[in-house]
C-alpha cells in the first residue's frame, strides 16, 4: 500500500463493567448491560458496512469480552486481532505509537480501548476535521461505554500524529 492510501482508525470504547469486590481493575467483567451494548456495536458496525482489517484490543478482562460479543456482529472476521497490554491505562499519546507500529498491509484499524485514553486520542487525531454533528457530540457527551468513532485518514500508519484524521461518525449505544 502507498502513502496515498485512504485507512480508517475505528475507536470502540470496551462497554460497560462490573465492579465487583475484590477484583482487580484489569480483570473486572462486563456487566449485563455491557454485553447487550457489546453486541449491539457490532451490529452497528456491520449495519454500517465497517469490517476492520487489524484488531488492537487492551489485555483487560472488559476489553477482550467487549470485541469476543462485538466481533460476531460483523460481516466478516478481522485477518488479525492483536491483544495488546501497551493499550491498558494507555494515554493518546502511547496508543499513537501503537498504531504507528501498525503493518502497512492493513487498511482498517479497530482499536479496542479505554477512556480517558480513547476519548483523547480521537480528539487529537481529529481535532477540528470531521462531520460538525459527530464532534459535537464527542465534545459534548465525551465517549460512553460501547461508543464508536470512526476516523479516516491518508498515509502510512506511521504518519499518523496529532491533527492527521477526520472524524466521520460517533456511534453512541442505545440503552
Amino acid at each position: 500500500m502507498s502513502a496515498d492510501t485512504s485507512r480508517r482508525i475505528i475507536v470502540l470504547r470496551h462497554a460497560k463493567a462490573d465492579w465487583p469486590n475484590q477484583v482487580d481493575d484489569h480483570e473486572r467483567p462486563l456487566a449485563d448491560r455491557g454485553q447487550a451494548q457489546a453486541k449491539e456495536a457490532g451490529v452497528w458496525l456491520a449495519d454500517s458496512g465497517i469490517s476492520p482489517d487489524y484488531v488492537l484490543c487492551s489485555t483487560s478482562l472488559r476489553t477482550r469480552e467487549t470485541w469476543k460479543l462485538a466481533v460476531h456482529g460483523l460481516a466478516r472476521r478481522p485477518r488479525k486481532t492483536v491483544y495488546e497490554e501497551r493499550v491498558y491505562e494507555a494515554s493518546p499519546g502511547e496508543i499513537i505509537t501503537v498504531l504507528q507500529e501498525t503493518p502497512e498491509e492493513y487498511a482498517d484499524v479497530l482499536l479496542v480501548g479505554h477512556n480517558p485514553g480513547v476519548l483523547g486520542l480521537t480528539q487529537i487525531l481529529a481535532g477540528d476535521e470531521g462531520d460538525p454533528e459527530a464532534l459535537n457530540r464527542l465534545r459534548l457527551g465525551g465517549f460512553p461505554t460501547a461508543a464508536v468513532a470512526v476516523l479516516s485518514f491518508t498515509g502510512s500508519w506511521k504518519d499518523v500524529e496529532p491533527g492527521v484524521a477526520r472524524l466521520d461518525t460517533f456511534h453512541t449505544p442505545q440503552d
